[in-house]
């Protein structure tokens, strides 16, 4: 793990911190550490803190990707797609690329136009951190710590590759590392990522003013922390994963609706007992976060 070289293709907040992690936690050195981005700044500012050890411009792909023996592909889910397609011949061979995109079935169905690849091992993950201020001046080796690391394998990997994943991921700080499929992955992502940054864009949409947060006592500056949005990406993840997220929408509606329609006609057992019983399954699944039975490590 130590003697490769590694690229970041995106040096932003995820790609940055996949380098810092990388270099933190004594994975590679910095001169192992290579990355590509078109914002010539972030670049110029990785390498002085020692972040990488060289930056690539847009024209270099395939100079970078010669080298590398590992590749974060840290882009858009519409740019990661591109970026294979075009690049698929210029990766190292018996390298193994990542990409780190939000949603996941566009890209097993876009799969066959650059992998399986007799150059390298496509293996698909989702970073499950992140923060509400993108770009590599906020990313931090220790985003990665204690938060869950999506793993999507296809039957074409190979195993030592999966296996050198799994324990790399562990290295850069993630607790566990949970094997799932591309549909069950958009699925739930859906309802525990894209619908609460969906309410928390509505709550801040329908706030009266915005002096309303001298009226705050914590609530809703925590339900909102997440309204400070990348407005470009997460347009384009509810958009490429709009099946599920509309349905998780109207999932949620169902249940507001319902707590409306009690509020309107005075129902208190009623209100109390629905209070009550998601008091409960708020409880329960704290209880049962990160099972053993559903983590791989």
């Amino acid at each position: 793990m130590r003697n490769k070289t590694y690229g970041v293709v995106g040096l932003g907040l995820i790609g940055g911190s996949f380098a810092l992690a990388l270099r933190e936690n004594a994975i590679a050195a910095p001169s192992r550490i290579l990355a590509l981005d078109v914002n010539k700044a972030a670049l110029e500012q990785a390498e002085e803190s020692g972040a990488i050890g060289k930056g690539y411009s847009p024209g270099s792909e395939a100079q970078m990707l010669s080298l590398c023996d590992l590749v974060f592909i840290c882009l858009y889910p519409g740019q990661t797609i591109d970026f294979l397609k075009s690049q698929k011949d210029n990766f190292k061979k018996g390298s193994i690329v990542v990409d780190v995109s939000g949603v996941k079935t566009a890209l097993e169905e876009n799969r066959r136009s650059f992998s399986p690849h007799p150059r390298f091992d496509f293996i698909s993950v989702h970073p499950m951190a992140g923060g509400e201020k993108e770009g590599f001046l906020h990313a931090k080796a220790s985003v990665f710590k204690g938060r869950n690391c999506l793993l999507i394998p296809s039957p074409e990997n190979k195993p030592q590759n999966i296996a050198f994943i799994k324990d790399l991921m562990r290295q850069t700080g993630f607790a566990r590392v949970i094997e799932t499929s591309a549909a069950v992955h958009d699925g739930k992502i859906a309802f525990t990522s894209q619908l609460c940054h969906v309410i928390a864009a509505a709550l801040v949409d329908g706030a009266e003013d915005e002096r309303i947060t001298e009226f705050g006592g914590g609530s809703f500056e925590d339900l909102t922390r997440i309204a400070m949005i990348n407005a470009p990406l997460w347009t384009e993840l509810f958009l490429s994963n709009k099946t599920y997220l509309v349905k998780s929408i109207e999932t949620f509606e169902k249940s507001l609706s319902s707590i409306k329609k009690m509020l309107v006609e005075d129902q208190r057992e009623a209100l109390v007992k629905k209070l009550s019983g998601v008091r409960e399954k708020r409880i329960a699944m704290s209880r049962s976060i990160y099972p053993e039975s559903r983590s791989s490590v």
